[in-house]
């Protein structure tokens, strides 16, 4: 279930370009799209997902898969809303998993069976590792959040995996990317298969790393203690789920959380509200304990998530917060600076030693 929606190209375009950037995406071919594409969703010239496939495919001849992987991930944003963008991701994880010899890190991709609504369904999951013995690491859960997956996420899941000392595996969150289900209340059932599973794949220590929605979901682990760190970089978390922030939202924001709860239409505010309200994880806070280690990140100037949805951990004990100056939305454009201090942390958190309380 997914549906198209109205959105300029142009306005992606000015609120992507620093995420897009940061990927390794040449300012000239940027500029080249920019100039070129006149329409969201048309598949043919001139269409953003035609135009960005056809840079992707240049570079994938010329043998640069990394980049391919990068720019077919493009591509399929913002949602899977026809078969263009299904045929992007598609094209994007062939040339992922032909980048992977580039990695510098072992890395396997695995299709796991996790608990969903008393079934079970299948999830391929990306791992990297510095050296292959995943039992002697602990497991980092890393994802993206509605129009940024795991393999978008890869400059950070290879960051970690290089220095932090840990085994990533990277998923898709439900209603995202390759998971087979939407976004709902079930997909707690989903998290709780893949923390049990990293457990077991490691040396028994797990963090969870979520980006964006992505982090709603690492909020969650931490606050029942699930996990044993947690990194949570611009999560909506209570504020992000009231009617004033959806009737505020920009950019094709609220369509494209539409599409991942399973919406074939666009909803009214209302019907997303209350698709979204399943999420407000504050209601957690008066029974935790404080015991898992968080770090919380976000840009001052989010056009998405309000401030109090950062600030509110500021009272949580064994929390940092960071609020990051001139930055946006998960604070994606100082992430590059961010990173190191952030694999920092996580090593002292998994060690026991990360400070109680900062900001």
């Amino acid at each position: 279930m997914s549906y198209e929606f109205p959105v300029d190209h142009r306005g992606l375009f000015e609120e992507r370009t620093g995420q897009f950037l940061s990927f390794g995406l040449p300012v000239s071919d940027l500029e080249e799209l920019r100039a070129s594409i006149n329409s969201t969703w048309a598949d043919a010239p001139g269409g953003w997902s035609y135009e960005w496939s056809a840079l992707a495919a240049k570079y994938s001849a010329a043998g640069n898969h990394s980049l391919a992987a990068m720019i077919y991930g493009i591509a399929k944003f913002p949602v899977l809303a026809n078969e263009s963008r299904r045929r992007a991701l598609r094209n994007q994880v062939d040339e992922y998993v032909k980048a992977a010899t580039g990695f510098g890190l072992e890395f396997e991709r695995r299709i796991l069976s996790l608990p969903y609504r008393n079934g079970e369904i299948e999830l391929p999951v990306h791992i990297l590792s510095a050296d292959g013995r995943y039992e002697d690491a602990p497991v980092l859960l890393l994802s993206g959040g509605v129009d940024g997956w795991k393999m978008d996420m890869h400059p950070l899941a290879s960051a970690f995996a290089k220095n932090a000392g840990v085994t990533v595996v990277a998923f898709d969150q439900p209603g995202t990317g390759e998971s087979p289900v939407p976004l709902d209340a079930f997909g707690d059932e989903v998290i709780d298969g893949l923390v049990s599973t990293a457990r077991a794949l490691g040396n028994g220590q797990v963090a969870h790393l979520g980006v964006s929605f992505g982090g709603n979901f690492a909020v969650r682990s931490g606050l029942t203690g699930a996990v044993d760190a947690v990194i949570n970089i611009g999560a909506p978390v209570k504020g992000a789920f009231e009617t004033a922030n959806a009737e505020r939202l920009v950019y094709g924001m609220g369509d494209i959380v539409g599409n991942a709860l399973g919406f074939d239409a666009p909803a009214t505010k209302e019907a997303l509200v209350q698709g979204l309200r399943a999420f407000d994880r504050s209601v957690l806070m008066t029974a935790d304990d404080g015991r898992t280690p968080m770090l919380v990140v976000n840009g001052a100037d989010d056009v998405h998530i309000p401030l109090s949805d950062t600030t509110l951990f500021e009272e949580r004990p064994n929390t940092q917060v960071h609020v990051i100056p001139d930055a946006g939305h998960c604070a994606v454009t100082k992430l590059p600076e961010l990173t190191p201090m952030m694999i920092d942390w996580l090593r002292d958190a998994l060690s026991g030693t990360a400070p109680r309380t900062g900001r």
